[in-house]
């Protein structure tokens, strides 16, 4: 009998990934905070929509989340209408949201108490990567629950790599972050003064692309920089989140992080602007308003 799958979180990743779950044959189930949303989807997916996680729990095998951060996911699955109170014995979470460790591994023992098994699958590859499920799955948790779980996250991604136990999951992340991070701001930086210096844009991206300088965030966010494409495939503040994370595990850590930190207070400048909304890439225009002509 194939696995029954519940999709909780119908947003700009969630969206597609239930649309991946349905392609891959999946009997599915679906809610969000929207009813409006989750019957819309389900109309379009012939699948199931449920008013709470906790009714939509009963009739899952594995169910996928991906939330905007630590409180709605322990909401999502430990409060009064959560998951952990419809799940059956033996029911898998796998949580693709970006949490800090501690929350995932206070989750995971939560849920094992009822006999729910637990993996933090965080993910990368963005929005174009839930679109066309190529994702990247960092997980955490038990061997025996990934098993389980593997043939939902191989309909999603193409990269599912077991880094330990509960939380492990979300630092290696972490890691995915202070790397993407850093790369977002060299490429602002370097496309800047490729402007400034008057060169062919899209030459010198296609030169780019192909020698050592290449990277997703110069193909990817680099392409949208030049496009004056600013519409968020990944919003500057969910990326604040998320470095506010790795910051704060760093400092838990002893572990200075630098450029990581510089981006971030890059970021929160325009966040100041009132740009939280925008895409990563937006960080090219406040580099271009640095280097702006003084009056």
């Amino acid at each position: 009998m194939p696995l029954r799958v519940g999709c909780i979180g119908l947003g700009t990743m969630g969206t597609p990934m239930a649309r991946n779950l349905a392609k891959a044959g999946f009997e599915l189930a679906l809610a969000t905070k929207t009813a409006a949303k989750s019957k819309a989807l389900a109309s379009e997916l012939s699948a199931r929509a449920y008013d709470s996680p906790a009714e939509l729990a009963k009739s899952c095998d594995v169910i996928v989340s991906c939330l905007p951060d630590s409180p709605e996911v322990e909401e999502v699955h430990l409060g009064p209408r959560g998951t952990i109170h419809g799940a059956a014995r033996g029911t898998v979470v796998v949580d693709c949201s970006t949490i800090a460790a501690e929350a995932a591994r206070s989750i995971a023992q939560r849920l094992a108490e009822s006999g729910i098994g637990w993996l933090d699958a965080p993910v990368s590859g963005g929005q174009k990567g839930a679109i066309e499920g190529t994702l990247t799955f960092f997980v955490g948790g038990e061997e025996a629950a990934l098993e389980k779980a593997r043939p939902v996250l191989a309909a999603l991604g193409k990269r599912i790599t077991h880094l330990g136990a509960a939380g492990a999951g979300q630092l290696g992340k972490a890691v995915n972050q202070i790397i993407v991070a850093v790369n977002l701001a060299a490429v602002s930086e370097g496309l800047a003064f490729a402007q400034k210096a008057g060169l062919p844009m899209d030459s010198l991206h296609e030169a780019l692309t192909a020698g050592a300088a290449n990277s997703w965030a110069l193909e990817v966010l680099g392409k949208k920089m030049m496009q004056r494409d600013f519409k968020p495939a990944f919003a500057i503040k969910h990326q604040q989140k998320d470095l506010a994370i790795v910051l704060r595990s760093a400092r838990e850590k002893g572990v200075p992080l630098p450029a990581a930190a510089l981006v971030h207070q890059l970021l929160s400048a325009l966040e100041a602007q009132g740009r939280g909304e925008d895409g990563t890439q937006a960080l090219l225009t406040l580099y271009e308003k640095m280097a702006e002509p003084r009056a």
